[in-house]
């Protein structure tokens, strides 16, 4: 094939694996299905929010693991068996709502969905950053911007297509409600079924010694050379892939606690600054709307900010980047202590959601220049399972004050989302710029 053509497939595979993006990405809606479940089954909001903490903990497990099989597995392979783990997840979860069990939703949603989730992330990302080497955080921005705006689509298209097809309601009774959910969710299984394995069969690498028309490699000084040249299992016991996790980390385990509750936390608020009735159907009704909308708004954000920030990135540098997004979430989570507004409320979660999908933006790009292409696909997955750890800090952290605290539980969510992204902030800052980025 010539290179003319290698660079117009290059584009198609990035569009295949932005759309596969999308079709994973509905995970982050999961604060669409929060409420209606932990009312239909009595579950707390703790114990139904360890369904999506589990099914993002094993996101990057699976992540890391796929990295270290996707060079004998092949990228296309692994995108296929991707999705279907996670069309399989929804629909076993469908037979474990049918039995009103929790633990089964846990392993089926959480942990086969899961490593759907991380099989099928990981290989598009990696891929394309391989195709793009003229265009790195541009192009793996884009493909997992598709990944932040899969809420937009469950929450807006998908979801109410389904519950408003089966008849929904606040006002049925626990037992019409269960059924209802155990059809959306089967419902949801197939759907993906068929969209993503298809797509996932696009997937495929660049041939060998691949270079797009016009871009000419820089050359490789001496420190590079010694850093692309490391075996994986040294390059991730090194010093500079600690930082760049931790800082990875913290950026992830604000936005990711407050994703998973933003439908709920934005009803209550809604609900006191306009005294609402929550007794009343309509009213519930009314909120969940509300909530939905916000899900779709700042998915959008989510997706953008992934875009946006690892273009971004690759002007003014990935670690400049990162303290720029920890530094001014610091102040978001503070405004929202003391905001009563719902308005700036949705204001702020969609800034803090464009910083969220900018760290999934700049990190593929961020690990490309420090560690190389050559093990790109495995440090990049195992980088991920900085997710893992951060989807169940974050969920659970909020889910616990929920559950305890009520109506004060926002207040010290967002203090403590404060002084994760702090943190965050300092660690960026520890010495120059060396400990992160090559020369």
């Amino acid at each position: 094939m010539s290179n003319a053509n290698l660079d117009s497939k290059r584009w198609i595979i990035a569009i295949a694996g932005t759309c596969l993006q999308i079709c994973l990405g509905t995970a982050y809606a999961w604060s669409f299905f929060q409420k209606p479940l932990s009312t239909a089954f009595g579950w707390s909001q703790s114990m139904t929010a360890w369904a999506f903490c589990l099914a993002i903990c094993f996101l990057g497990i699976s992540a890391a693991v796929g990295g270290i099989l996707m060079p004998k597995v092949g990228p296309r392979k692994m995108a296929m068996i991707g999705g279907l783990l996670f069309g399989l997840g929804y629909i076993l979860a469908s037979f474990a709502l049918k039995a009103q069990s929790p633990a089964l939703l846990f392993l089926t949603y959480g942990v086969i969905g899961g490593c759907g989730l991380g099989t099928g992330y990981v290989t598009p990302v990696s891929t394309v950053a391989k195709w793009f080497p003229d265009k790195k955080g541009f192009a793996t921005g884009m493909v997992v911007m598709g990944f932040g705006l899969g809420a937009l689509f469950m929450s807006k298209i998908f979801a109410p297509m389904l519950m408003n097809a089966f008849a929904f309601s606040p006002a049925l009774d626990q037992a019409a409600q269960q059924a209802i959910l155990v059809k959306v969710f089967l419902y949801l299984g197939f759907i993906f079924l068929v969209l993503t394995i298809p797509i996932g069969s696009l997937i495929t690498p660049p041939p060998a010694g691949y270079v797009p028309t016009g871009y000419n490699p820089p050359a490789a000084t001496a420190a590079s050379s010694a850093l692309d040249n490391l075996p994986a299992k040294d390059a991730i016991l090194t010093g500079r892939f600690a930082i760049i996790w931790v800082i990875f980390f913290c950026n992830i385990t604000a936005g990711i606690g407050i994703i998973g509750f933003q439908s709920p936390l934005f009803q209550d608020l809604w609900a006191k600054a306009n005294s609402v009735d929550m007794t009343q159907a309509a009213n519930v009704a009314l909120l969940a709307g509300y909530g939905g909308t916000l899900i779709a708004v700042t998915s959008i954000f989510n997706g953008l900010g992934r875009f946006f920030w690892g273009g971004l990135s690759d002007k003014i540098g990935r670690v400049q980047t990162f303290r720029i997004m920890l530094g001014t979430q610091v102040l978001c989570f503070i405004a929202l202590v003391y905001n009563s507004n719902p308005w700036v409320f949705a204001l702020i979660f969609c800034y803090v959601l464009l910083c969220y999908g900018g760290g999934f933006g700049t990190m593929p790009a961020f690990i490309l220049d420090v560690f190389g292409a050559k093990t790109h696909a495995i440090v990049y997955g195992t980088v991920l399972t900085a997710w893992s750890a951060a989807g169940i800090v974050g969920p659970q952290m909020v889910g616990m004050l929920k559950d305890n605290l009520g109506a004060d539980a926002a207040f010290y969510t967002f203090w403590c989302g404060a002084g994760i992204l702090a943190f965050g902030f300092l660690v960026t800052l520890l010495g120059s710029n060396e400990p992160y980025e090559k020369k």
